[in-house]
């Protein structure tokens, strides 16, 4: 199922988060806009739906997105570092004085990778317009980005918003657990395992079977990767 886009609230976000941008950047609202459009040009996604961006894009927008694909972690967390150097020195809740305490490979292993996932995180759900994919629930905190194919897995793509999902939080489990994918047809299937439970877990697991067969709720304008749900699919299907 293809939701359509709420074209007021999308353009009034739109306008909102280029204004912050502008403000933390010290630019006008202007520049921030002409060079998100430039960036554009390279995005394949949008490229896809024959969106093409400004056409003399800067030089410098052109090395930003080749660098991201190249190296998108390090990318990411570099400029959650700027971004919070800016805006009053929090790193997705961390205080920018005590990163000091925390030294080599142990700094890089608990703040890069705590960063960079909430930087997903908040890639995924707001692509999926903080919806959950399965059920439409917007509370958001019960959604879950849910990376399709699993972070350890697969480390090039794990910042990649689309190898992700806006799931509710069990059902965010069920799909880790390779207990529930997604088949050719965007429709949601269920691991017969579910069936098997204890009498006083049917009503919770019936409730989270009642999905079965549904289209996958995704915005107009994105869909995960065919590719990266057809992978989790098979490893779920080795698992029945």
């Amino acid at each position: 199922m293809v939701l359509p886009p709420p074209n007021f609230v999308k353009g009034w976000r739109r306008e909102s988060e280029t204004k912050r941008k502008a403000s933390v950047c010290e630019e006008t609202s202007s520049q921030v806009s002409e060079k998100s459009a430039s960036a554009e040009i390279f995005d394949p996604v949008l490229a896809e739906r024959g969106i093409k961006g400004l056409a003399n894009g800067a030089k410098g927008e052109a090395e930003v997105w080749e660098a991201f694909w190249k190296d998108p972690e390090g990318l990411s967390f570099e400029s959650e570092l700027l971004f919070a150097a800016r805006t009053g020195g929090m790193l997705d809740g961390i205080a920018l004085s005590m990163l000091d305490l925390v030294v080599g490979s142990e700094r890089e292993t608990v703040v890069k990778v705590r960063v960079n996932q909430a930087f997903f995180r908040r890639r995924v759900i707001s692509a999926f317009r903080s919806r959950c994919c399965v059920t439409g629930l917007m509370t958001p905190a019960l959604l879950t980005a849910s990376h399709i194919v699993r972070w350890a897995d697969d480390p090039t793509n794990r910042m990649n918003p689309l190898n992700g999902l806006c799931l509710n939080a069990l059902h965010d489990r069920a799909f880790d657990r390779h207990l529930m994918w997604v088949d050719d047809d965007l429709k949601i299937r269920f691991s017969p395992k579910l069936a098997e439970v204890k009498k006083e877990d049917l009503e919770a697991t019936e409730w989270l079977r009642r999905f079965e067969g549904r289209p996958l709720l995704v915005p107009l304008e994105f869909q995960p990767s065919r590719e990266f749900l057809r992978k989790h699919r098979e490893e779920c299907r080795k698992r029945l």
